[in-house]
């Protein structure tokens, strides 16, 4: 994996305490992901399928078939959201109106830690979001692009502002709950409500370890409680006592956000 070198998480302050405090990132599937429209089958145009003699393999097949692959990659594909930017008005507002955080990961340091899990056939992989206006869709059957690539990082022009990169892994396994450093552990974001409670397994994260000195830096939000703010500093502290951590400020000259150093 290659790529930027810094990119940022934006979260409610409860989330970066646990990546913090856990030391990992979280990845989540793809159907899970707010945006609907996210490495969704509707992506493509299946209505070109290849006639062939006799009828075999019959055309309405290979449109089921066209669309039932599709669906099981966005089903086997588990993603960690990340930001080229960490002063962006509207995903500060995103998370509990500039009460949050913001956390800095060297993707240098970031990326010798995800090189190694064991996942699917691909391992883990970075890729950059491609933001359309107009969704032009490529004919599934004689389209030469490459659909793994468009399907997984497509999105609607509207979300450009978040200049977002992702962090992929398809197909992790829950051999991670064995804690060994080649898997993503797996677990679910809550506690089940009774015991065998079926579980979709959709709704499992992926948690793969991360050193300390993968967070390179903290931005705390304009409004983030006093409380909450002692507290995730001394975290990130905890976590890479060489971190940089930063106070996010009202720009009195523009409409942007500012960082200020905070000394120790």
């Amino acid at each position: 994996m290659t790529g930027n070198i810094k990119l940022y998480k934006y979260l409610y302050v409860n989330g970066g305490l646990m990546m913090l405090q856990n030391s990992n990132l979280q990845f989540t599937n793809a159907t899970r992901l707010n945006d609907p429209f996210d490495c969704h089958p509707a992506l493509f145009d299946f209505s070109h399928a290849p006639e062939y003699p006799y009828n075999w393999p019959p055309k309405d097949f290979m449109v089921e078939k066209g669309k039932t692959d599709t669906e099981n990659l966005r089903n086997s594909a588990w993603i960690c959201s990340l930001s080229k930017i960490h002063d962006s008005l509207l995903m500060w507002s995103y998370y509990g109106n500039h009460k949050g955080v913001c956390v800095g990961l060297d993707m240098e340091k970031v990326n010798k830690y995800l090189s190694r899990i064991l996942c699917g056939i691909y391992g883990a992989m970075e890729m950059e979001v491609q933001y359309r206006d107009v969704i032009d869709k490529p004919d599934y059957f004689r389209d030469a692009k490459d659909f793994f690539s468009y399907q997984l990082s497509t999105k609607a022009k509207a979300w450009e502002h978040e200049q977002e990169v992702r962090l992929l892994l398809l197909d992790p396994t829950p051999a991670g709950r064995s804690q060994h450093p080649f898997y993503a552990p797996m677990a679910l974001p809550y506690k089940p409500k009774r015991k065998r409670e079926v579980i979709d397994w959709k709704e499992v994260r992926a948690y793969p370890h991360l050193g300390g000195e993968c967070f390179d830096s903290l931005y705390l939000g304009i409004k983030t409680e006093p409380e909450k703010r002692e507290r995730i500093i001394a975290e990130a502290r905890k976590c890479n006592p060489a971190i940089k951590i930063f106070q996010m400020t009202i720009d009195p000259d523009a409409f942007r956000l500012k960082e200020e150093l905070i000394r120790e």
